[in-house]
């Protein structure tokens, strides 16, 4: 604990965004860097806890606290404070195979976990995370690691989603050969294509699959491994399978759609914004929102995700229904607070687009398109495109099929494993824990990694974060 009275010194400071009038007018990300003085502050105001619960990774009456990947961040806050950067990007490292995306994207149990927040705020753990990492990258820090021999056992990631990267990036360092199969046209799954550039820009995404490839990781994009005939080839041809194909089966919105067009889920939303965003697809499954009147359904990072981007495509109004009451989402000081999309919302129309304890009760369709909704208050809200973004029900089961492998929302592991009852097929990340969070997902990843290590090989010195 370098700075013993820091915590009582400094006060939080969070990165910066950029006005939201301002990115609402581009894709590019709002963050921007404090300055490395102030830095060594926030860093410094880490207690270094005799018992750091910010990086216990628990499950306590159902709910998370700490780090699911045990990152040792009472050690690079020491480090960020001395101003050995190096150091603290190896103790980082040692945890956490893509800080960069979490300290992006993550929600930060860490923090909600922090000693300091119980009578005042919390360190700001993820943006020193990610301070350390990009520091790593702008300097020359990151580096190309090759094992140093290869152990002549082949192994198939199905998905190149967190988990699926996690697990590959383990396995190649072990000195596994591995291949990681994508049905998209471009790798990273959730990361490319169910995050907006503005949260998660996707040459940070790259960045990583590069360095991947150069130390070793092979990627084949547009193979579906839901093919039998593609599964049962990959089964002969490898030593072991692991499937981390996600949980992307929406949960249905509960009333009828049938035969009208404008209605989607917010996953197909968000991979048609980026399609046409980010690699000039204009043939997107999904319309744009320019111009139209839209209504999204739901709640959370996917329904805000939705929201930021309609926006940006240029929608004549957005409203967002949500199903529980606003009491429900009122802070400890009773204040509502908003995330950075409904800044945007009000930065652009004036007001949050957030209408509380109500639904969509029916459509309203001319020749076959979207017009209007009617909500469960009575009145009707003009609609061109319906997005429901009420989170997911379970993993696709056409993967499971063409493998074997039993599955019911998610699929089925063996108690405490990660291996299914076929023979050298695995599963992790969403599609074995059901929807959740990329920093759970590398924990799942990294896990199943150690298991299939000591299954082709016989031991492991792997640490599973699970």
């Amino acid at each position: 604990m370098g700075k013993p009275t820091g915590f009582l010194e400094y006060a939080r400071r969070e990165d910066p965004r950029r006005s939201p009038a301002e990115r609402v007018q581009d894709w590019e990300e709002f963050h921007i860097a404090l300055p490395d003085a102030v830095r060594e502050q926030q860093g410094g105001r880490c207690m270094n806890c005799g018992v750091p619960f910010c990086q216990t990774g628990m499950l306590y009456e159902g709910r998370a606290f700490g780090c699911p990947l045990h990152n040792l961040i009472p050690e690079w806050n020491d480090m960020i404070l001395s101003g050995n950067r190096g150091h603290a990007l190896s103790r980082l490292l040692k945890a956490n195979n893509f800080p960069e995306f979490t300290g992006r994207v993550c929600p930060a149990p860490c923090e909600k976990a922090c000693i300091c927040g119980i009578y005042g705020d919390a360190v700001t753990i993820r943006d020193n995370e990610l301070c350390i990492i990009e520091d790593a990258f702008a300097t020359g820090r990151i580096k190309r690691r090759r094992p140093p021999q290869w152990s002549g056992k082949k192994v198939c990631v199905v998905g190149s989603g967190p988990a699926g990267l996690a697990a590959a990036d383990q396995l190649n360092h072990r000195g596994h050969s591995v291949t990681v199969v994508e049905r998209s046209e471009h790798p990273g799954g959730l990361l490319t294509y169910g995050i907006p550039n503005m949260k998660l820009p996707k040459s940070v995404v790259q960045r990583r699959i590069s360095l991947m490839t150069d130390e070793g990781v092979s990627f084949v994009c547009g193979v579906d491994a839901a093919d039998p005939k593609t599964a049962h080839r990959l089964l002969e041809e490898y030593d072991a399978v692991l499937l981390c194909c996600g949980a992307g089966v929406p949960r249905p919105l509960g009333f009828d759609t049938a035969g009208v067009g404008g209605v989607c889920y917010g996953t197909e939303y968000l991979k048609s914004a980026v399609e046409r965003a980010q690699f000039g697809k204009e043939e997107a499954q999904v319309p744009s929102a320019a111009g139209l009147d839209v209504v999204i359904i739901g709640t959370g990072d996917t329904a805000s995700d939705c929201v930021a981007t309609a926006l940006r495509q240029g929608c004549r109004s957005v409203t967002q229904l949500v199903r529980r009451p606003r009491a429900d989402y009122l802070n400890d000081q009773g204040q509502l607070p908003l995330d950075y999309a409904h800044e945007e919302a009000e930065a652009v129309f004036g007001t949050d687009p957030r209408r509380f304890g109500v639904q969509v009760q029916s459509l309203v369709s001319g020749e076959g398109a979207l017009t209007a909704v009617v909500t469960t208050e009575g009145d009707t809200l003009p609609c061109q495109l319906l997005i429901g973004a009420t989170g997911f029900a379970g993993c696709e089961s056409n993967v499971c099929h063409a493998f074997g492998v039993e599955a019911d929302k998610t699929v089925q592991t063996l108690p405490g494993s990660f291996s299914t009852g076929v023979e050298k097929v695995f599963a992790a990340g969403d599609m074995r824990r059901g929807q959740s969070l990329v920093v759970w997902a590398i924990a799942e990843g990294r896990s199943a990694a150690a298991e299939i290590d000591r299954y082709l090989i016989g031991y492991t010195n792997l640490v599973p974060s699970l």
